[in-house]
């Protein structure tokens, strides 16, 4: 088991309290620009067909629809009660299906399907299959063993038979957020997933053979301590999911309205979170659970810990992945695409995404097309976010640089950090403390290009 980070020390607590990207990609979403086109995008997928050997595929699908909006939420999502609105989205999904399954080989197989959101469990039985079956008949699905395919799901929404359904459709994972347990702090989660609902969605999981269940928790909300948050700890440990998700809750009231009930008085600091998420990470590594980065738990069995053991862990826009290497096709609103070294967002406007489909265009709105320094600093991240180290000297025979001459600003910067107990710079390698763990995206922020100002 992996040990348990010490506790971080106010100071340090204080001078890294700095916002950062998640890694989920690099260079980050907010680097994407307008300047790249729809014909940038038809020629990606041209050349990653003539690959010697072409990847595998993965989907992403966005459903925006939820009723009603959480408060703390800040995804690309619309409440909508007005089934004729829903019914248009997938008509204009299934356009974009067509268009983007006639650039890619039909025999390119689909490894990893995800639908997000909003919730994906806002859409009837009806709408699901039709959508599933939509996808089928243009991309090369497979359920089997290799195949990752997941949902994200709100327990309060699903219908009695909603989990059969979703495993007749071929999902193999899902993901659900209780959030918190706590009376008061489930009261700024708008509205909150009772135990007792959640408990039967995963009991209905096991029960139909779903291979694995994500929790995800939030840490930060107003009125949470550390004690509150043990407790629901304690009672999610119990409903044993396979991997445990805790993201921190970002107060933005200028960006989301529905933050401002909340008084700041009641708002954490950086301090009474980094409690929280410690004393999260106590009890969770206690239970037997692995910390794989990023503020992601898994059971030892699950293929996420298998594929750190193994070295083969990766993370794209789903988190982390044990089939990372894929060309990935977002598909709907704000979706973001990832083919080859190069990147897509779709349009996150709905009357923008209907009116360019409707031209048999693709809602391509902005992206990013990566030089070989993008190349190298993400491949760095992605060890580091990954494996909590760098082989210094395998990167510079890769990418044939001298490594301290190229990074001298950023050994320098991380020389700081080494003396704060968060990284140990050996010879020829870098190696993220296992206090250091908790500050990853800190540590990965210095060799982001686009993060030194």
């Amino acid at each position: 088991m992996m040990p348990c980070p010490p506790l971080i020390k106010d100071d340090l607590i204080n001078r890294y309290d700095k916002p950062g990207p998640h890694y989920s990609s690099y260079p980050p979403v907010t680097e994407f620009h307008d300047r790249i086109s729809e014909s940038d995008y038809r020629d990606w997928a041209r050349i990653s067909n003539e690959e010697p050997i072409p990847k595998p595929l993965s989907l992403y699908f966005h459903i925006p629809f939820c009723s009603p909006i959480c408060h703390y939420c800040g995804g690309n999502k619309m409440v909508s009660a007005n089934s004729d609105r829903v019914e248009t989205y997938l008509r204009d999904l299934e356009r974009e299906i067509e268009i983007q399954s006639s650039l890619f080989d039909l025999d390119r197989e689909v490894r990893q399907l995800h639908w997000g959101g909003g919730t994906p469990g806002f859409l009837s039985h009806r709408q699901s299959q039709q959508l599933m079956e939509k996808i089928a008949r243009h991309f090369k699905l497979k359920d089997d063993v290799a195949s990752d395919y997941s949902i994200e799901i709100i327990p309060r929404l699903m219908a009695k038979d909603g989990i059969a359904h979703l495993r007749k459709l071929g999902f193999t994972r899902i993901s659900m957020g209780p959030q918190d347990l706590d009376e008061e702090a489930r009261r700024e989660t708008n509205p909150a997933q009772s135990l007792e609902t959640t408990s039967a969605v995963i009991h209905d999981a096991r029960r139909f053979g779903f291979r694995s269940i994500n929790l995800d928790l939030v840490y930060g909300l107003p009125h949470q301590t550390a004690e509150s948050f043990a407790r629901t700890l304690a009672t999610v440990i119990d409903l044993g999911p396979d991997r445990i998700t805790m993201h921190d809750c970002a107060h933005l009231p200028h960006r989301l309205p529905a933050q401002c009930r909340s008084q700041p008085d009641n708002l954490p600091d950086a301090k009474r979170a980094a409690a929280v998420l410690q004393a999260a990470i106590d009890k969770l590594l206690d239970a037997g659970y692995e910390y794989i980065g990023m503020n992601q738990f898994v059971r030892p069995e699950d293929e996420l810990a298998v594929a750190r053991r193994e070295g083969s862990l990766r993370r794209n826009f789903h988190g982390h992945s044990a089939r990372g290497h894929c060309d990935s096709i977002g598909f709907g609103i704000s979706a973001i695409s990832n083919i080859g070294d190069n990147f897509s967002q779709n349009t996150t406007e709905l009357d923008s995404y209907k009116e360019i489909l409707q031209n048999q265009q693709l809602p391509i709105a902005r992206g990013f097309h990566s030089n070989l320094d993008d190349l190298l600093r993400g491949e760095i991240i992605h060890d580091l976010a990954c494996h909590f180290r760098l082989d210094l000297r395998r990167v510079a025979k890769r990418w044939g640089i001298d490594f301290a001459h190229y990074f001298e600003n950023e050994l320098r910067r991380l020389g700081d950090m080494e003396e704060d107990g968060l990284v140990e710079l050996g010879e020829g390698e870098i190696v993220i403390s296992e206090t250091g763990r908790l500050l990853e995206r800190n540590i990965c922020m210095v060799f982001d290009n686009y993060q030194q100002n």
